[in-house]
């Protein structure tokens, strides 16, 4: 993966955290002008709390998750095998083998084209079979798509 890989991700988590603080933010505000009777004053004179929590959780989100998330995921493709590696806590291993892939995608969203990675996605006929590679460098998602197709066509036509 790319290390640019990683300041698209702090910037994703960034701006879902903005977000997502604004709206609670507001939520909050508003609760100090509902008279509801059913719910407790000291619950409404505490919801500021909801924010507090949310803003330690959302600065974790947004300092250790992209770093962690470089260091566990991994990816590899050998002659026959396309292998991936996932996972935080428990990890995942998947490995597809090329005669098995029916498409090779690299796709690229506006953001990740400001900072020059690129998906991969290799897919066959069953969804727990394929695969997805983030953060990848733009011209090698380019390269290994391109690859990896020829290589799956060659070895599709040498089994049948």
């Amino acid at each position: 993966m790319s290390p640019k890989a990683v300041r698209l991700w702090t910037l994703q988590a960034a701006i879902g955290s903005v977000v997502t603080a604004a709206l609670l933010s507001a939520a909050v505000w508003g609760l100090r002008f509902a008279w509801w009777d059913w719910v407790p004053d000291w619950m409404l004179r505490n919801a500021w709390w909801l924010v507090a929590l949310y803003a330690v959780y959302a600065l974790a989100r947004v300092v250790i998750v992209p770093q962690w998330r470089y260091r566990v995921h991994r990816w590899e493709i050998t002659a026959d095998v396309v292998y991936t590696r996932s996972g935080w806590f428990s990890r995942q291993w998947q490995l597809v083998p090329v005669s098995r892939i029916q498409t090779v995608d690299h796709r690229q969203g506006w953001m990740e084209r400001m900072f020059g990675v690129a998906t991969l996605e290799v897919q066959t006929a069953s969804h727990a079979g394929s695969s997805t590679i983030e953060g990848l460098a733009a011209a090698d998602a380019q390269r290994i798509s391109e690859e990896l197709a020829e290589r799956a066509a060659e070895l599709r036509d040498d089994a049948t």
